[in-house]
Formats: structure tokens, C-alpha cells, sequence
């Protein structure tokens, strides 16, 4: 089957809101040389934490829809036709007279991220208002569970949470920079998918162990959480306890942009269709796995590619430690 796979109405219906911009990524042909220029390859594609996890999730089950913000210009009709390209729905806000928000990574030559510039004054100004409009909170009745980032202003997610009542709400941490506006609504989130350093700012902690952060986690308020640890282990809570699963050595690293997203989206999506946590957690490693291999942000691939690389993922095991 292939990789572009469009959902159909019966299936369950994932709303994301937060980021679908203009991703730029420069990449080293060489060693990277601070404070001198360095050559190497730049290339733009329409990403963003939101949109990225949300058609990863479409590929593994759901439908989509999207809510995010985007300016009048040439970038916004780009994210406006990858987000029809994507067979998803599109509730988007267009501003006329704004610039579309977007990020910018500088990458190693082995695709590891050196530095990432982000432009998402749009974000920040006018997220929070849309919280109030009738379409969102119509756009939330009519889907089964919620899915957002932190580019969505502390306000704005405080809103969002008191608008999706009973229906579970999945949160991607985005950056350390970001990923604080969690914290007044982390009992209310499903789940939080972030990185060791995300995991850091929430939980004030300076251990770089996944397992112990996870620790902290759980006494923050969260009942479910994931961290992943890049190559290592990703550590997860559940309403059993506190797990790992060992992450097979990656064989071919083409550009890490996206795999936590990918992670997020597959395991929220299956989570959805009714896997549990530590089940939900290998598809979306698999995910990541295909996506780390891939030059696009989210990685095109056929069922056949992506059942191999789940096989390649072991089983989660519960943590012994009392960290």
C-alpha cells in the first residue's frame, strides 16, 4: 500500500492544533567550524511539531484535521496545499497582512541539530483569541482526542484544555524553550511526548536518566508520559507504571528533523485506535526510525518497510528503579 494513506470518515478523527509552517534545514558537508562559515546544503519543506505528528498519525489510522495560523504570503499557499496534499482537513486562520511563522535548523553532517532559529510571532500573538471562536470548540466536539504543541501561547493551551472536556488531549513538548507551557495543564493531558531536555524544564531535573525523569514526571501530575532519550531508550508512564524500550542502533541517519514528531503522531494514533501505551510506543519508533532515514521531515514509506522496522523494535519492559 503506499505510504500516502487517506483516512476515511470511519475511522477515528485526531484534531491538531498548534504549528504547520515553512521548515528550513542547512546541513554541514563538513565539520562544523563555529563563528566561520561552513559549507554546505540548505532545503525548505512545509513542517512544524503539529502538522508533522498529525500526518504521521493520519498514515497510521486516523483522520486529520488541522488548526493552525499562517500569513498571506507565498510560504502560507505552500502550507496550505501540503495540508490538502495530505488529504486533511483544514481549519487554518489566514492573516493577510502577516508573515507565515517558520523554522530554521542548522545540522551537522551526520544530521544531528547544532541550532534551530524559530519565527512564530504569529503563534504567540494570536493563538489564545482563537481559542474563543465557535468553529474550534465545534472542531473539538467532532473529533475523538486532541493533539497539540507548545507553540501555542500558556494561555492559549490553558484554554484549549477546558474546551476538550472528557476527550483526551496529547501534548508535544516542541523545544525546552516551550515545552513550561505544559505545566499548569499537565493532569489534564493524556499523554506528554518530549525529550530528556524537556523533561528537565517540567520536572526542575538535572539527571539526564529518562527512567528517573520520568519519576519526577509522574509526581508533577502526569499519568502518562514519553521520553526519549535520542539512540538510547524511551521511557514511558502508564497506568501500570513506569517502562523502557531499548531503541536498536539506527543504521543509516539521513536528518533527525521530525522523528519526535513521528513518535508522537504514530503513537497517538494508535493509542486511538485502541493499543496500549507500551504497545503504542514501538509503532512510533518504528515510525521514527524510518523517519531519521529519511531527507523529509515525515518519511514516506510502504506497510512492508514499516512492519520490518517494527520488528527490529523489543518489547517494553517495566523499570525496576525507584529513582
Amino acid at each position: 500500500m503506499s505510504a500516502t494513506r487517506f483516512a476515511s470518515q470511519s475511522q477515528p478523527r485526531l484534531l491538531a492544533i498548534g504549528a504547520a509552517h515553512l521548515d528550513r534545514r542547512g546541513r554541514m558537508t563538513g565539520p562544523y567550524v563555529a563563528a566561520a562559515s561552513n559549507p554546505g546544503t540548505m532545503r525548505e519543506e512545509v513542517g512544524g511539531g503539529a502538522f508533522n505528528a498529525l500526518r504521521n498519525a493520519v498514515r497510521h489510522g486516523v483522520c486529520g484535521t488541522i488548526l493552525s495560523l499562517r500569513g498571506g504570503d507565498l510560504a502560507g499557499d505552500a502550507v496550505s496545499r501540503a495540508v490538502a496534499d495530505s488529504g486533511i482537513m483544514d481549519l487554518s486562520v489566514t492573516f493577510i497582512d502577516r508573515t507565515t511563522p517558520s523554522y530554521t535548523a542548522l545540522l551537522d553532517a551526520e544530521g544531528e541539530l547544532i541550532a534551530g532559529f524559530a519565527d512564530m510571532d504569529l503563534y504567540e500573538a494570536c493563538f489564545g483569541r482563537q481559542m474563543r471562536r465557535r468553529s474550534v470548540r465545534d472542531a473539538i466536539a467532532n473529533s475523538c482526542a486532541v493533539l497539540c504543541d507548545a507553540n501555542l501561547p500558556a494561555d492559549a493551551l490553558i484554554s484549549l484544555a477546558a474546551l476538550t472536556d472528557e476527550r483526551p488531549l496529547y501534548g508535544v513538548a516542541i523545544s525546552p524553550a516551550k515545552v513550561s507551557r505544559f505545566i499548569p495543564i499537565l493532569p489534564q493531558l493524556q499523554c506528554l511526548f518530549m525529550n530528556i531536555r524537556e523533561a528537565q524544564v517540567v520536572t526542575g531535573e538535572v539527571s539526564t536518566n529518562p527512567i528517573t525523569l520520568v519519576h519526577a514526571l509522574k509526581r508533577k501530575g502526569l499519568s502518562s508520559a514519553v521520553v526519549t532519550a535520542g539512540g538510547d531508550i524511551l521511557a514511558g508512564l502508564d497506568s501500570t507504571g513506569i517502562f523502557e524500550v531499548k531503541i536498536p542502533a539506527a543504521t543509516n541517519v539521513a536528518d533527525v528533523t521530525g522523528a519526535g514528531d513521528s513518535v508522537a503522531g504514530t503513537t497517538t494514533a494508535c493509542l486511538m485506535r485502541g493499543l496500549p501505551l507500551r504497545d503504542a510506543v514501538r509503532h512510533g519508533i518504528a515510525a521514527a526510525s524510518l523517519t531519521i532515514a529519511s531527507s523529509n521531515v515525515v518519511a514516506s514509506y510502504e506497510d512492508d518497510a514499516f512492519a520490518e522496522a517494527l520488528e527490529r523494535i523489543p518489547v517494553a519492559q517495566s523499570s525496576s528503579s525507584d529513582a
